[in-house]
């Protein structure tokens, strides 16, 4: 009796103690937030504590990496199969890491995925799906607007263009010398990559690939796509449109200095503007329309899962990192949130992030396939032999879309 006692009384201690190690968990969290940033002390001093205590038993390593040495760190630890449970990646790694095989495809493994997902922005949450299933969940997100330089705009008689034939207009009429004989341009451009030329081709009314990001031809060489690209070059060498030239004035400055009249740019431009030029007076504006409507160019970043996690602990922390309690506390320190309900609360309505939200609504991302940064350098020498005079638009991309169909493949 006493045998058989001691017996249950062992096993009873042995469950306990079981149960007690598989809830005794440290998961690695990875993320690219500076860590002298405002982003990384609330991370660390509100979020994760207030994550700890809601789940006891599971702690949280959050480790700060530069953004580039961060996904080279993913890429070289991948090799020896000791990556985090979870990180933050830029919208643009995840199609790399997933064809890599080192992702988790949510959809198929966590049962409560769609509930979860539901309470995020669609928008935001395209930029997880790769070859139909998601691999991350959004985690913050951001757009580009116009920000016009309203003392230009009135001295040439200008209204902010609402669509691109006004848009063309007014950077005619904004463009030439000022008082002092100086150079300036309606548009500043600075640099000649999706990124930026997306909302165009967008806007006029063309696309990049199909739906299913499989083929190019037809599309990037489609009519709408060419004719954005044509009047893009065409507004280049009418002197119209600069900046992505090795020399030329960098933006802020040219901007803030009144020799650029407008730029599309995300919120971060509003803060370095407060700081570098705090007199200069501007208004801001979705793009104009085309044929396309007003489309921008989707940005942010998203929280994805290892192959190699603690599924479940991971998993909480990833919904943690999602909900409304993170993501308003996170708005607070300039991150424009995806989650529904934190883009109601006070503290985001009482922001400047208004024109961005309204602009992330019809935004897209860029393909999530794991070519896209070879396809993104070919697009930016395409464009600039149009620019330069090189080529025709249509001679440029029907070649652009040959070479991305095979790297499509």
């Amino acid at each position: 009796m006493r045998t058989k006692t001691l017996v249950a009384i062992i096993a009873c201690l042995m469950l306990l103690c079981s149960c007690a190690l598989a809830e005794d968990v440290t998961i690695q969290f990875w993320h690219h937030y500076s860590a002298q940033s405002a982003e990384n002390e609330t991370l660390m001093n509100v979020l994760i504590p207030a994550f700890e205590a809601e789940n006891p038993g599971i702690k949280v390593n959050a480790v700060s990496h530069e953004w580039a040495e961060l996904h080279d760190k993913v890429l070289v630890s991948a090799k020896s199969g000791v990556l985090p449970d979870v990180a933050r990646c830029d919208i643009a790694w995840l199609p790399e890491f997933q064809k890599m095989g080192i992702l988790t495809a949510l959809d198929e493994e966590m049962e409560d995925f769609a509930a979860v997902s539901s309470t995020l922005l669609d928008s935001a949450m395209s930029t997880a799906v790769i070859d139909g299933h998601d691999y991350a969940l959004a985690l913050n997100t951001n757009s580009k607007i116009v920000f016009y330089n309203t003392a230009m705009l009135e001295a040439a008689g200008v209204d902010m263009p609402e669509t691109m034939e006004q848009w063309c207009e007014a950077l005619r009429k904004l463009s030439g010398e000022n008082a002092n004989g100086q150079q300036i341009w309606g548009w500043n451009e600075p640099a000649l990559a999706g990124w930026n030329l997306c909302p165009f081709i967008w806007s006029f009314g063309g696309s990049l690939t199909n739906p299913e990001q499989t083929v190019a031809t037809g599309y990037i060489n489609g009519p709408a796509s060419v004719k954005a690209i044509e009047t893009f070059a065409q507004l280049v060498q009418e002197g119209c449109i600069t900046g992505f030239n090795a020399g030329d004035i960098p933006m802020t400055d040219g901007f803030g200095t009144g020799r650029y009249a407008m730029m599309l740019e995300g919120p971060w431009k509003s803060a370095e503007l407060a700081g570098a030029y705090p007199d200069v007076a501007y208004g801001t504006a979705p793009i104009p329309a085309g044929e396309g409507g007003s489309i921008s160019v989707l940005g942010g970043e998203d929280i994805a899962m290892f192959a190699t996690a603690n599924k479940e602990a991971a998993w909480k922390f990833m919904q943690f990192m999602t909900g409304e309690f993170a993501q308003t506390e996170m708005a607070k320190c300039g991150q424009i949130p995806v989650n529904k309900a934190a883009l109601e609360s006070e503290t985001v309505k009482n922001a400047s992030y208004a024109p961005f939200i309204e602009a992330i609504q019809t935004a897209k991302a860029r393909p999530t396939v794991a070519a896209w940064s070879e396809m993104d350098n070919e697009l930016t020498m395409a464009v600039t032999a149009v620019v330069a005079g090189e080529k025709t638009a249509q001679e440029a991309l029907d070649e652009l879309a040959a070479q991305w169909d095979e790297l499509l493949k």
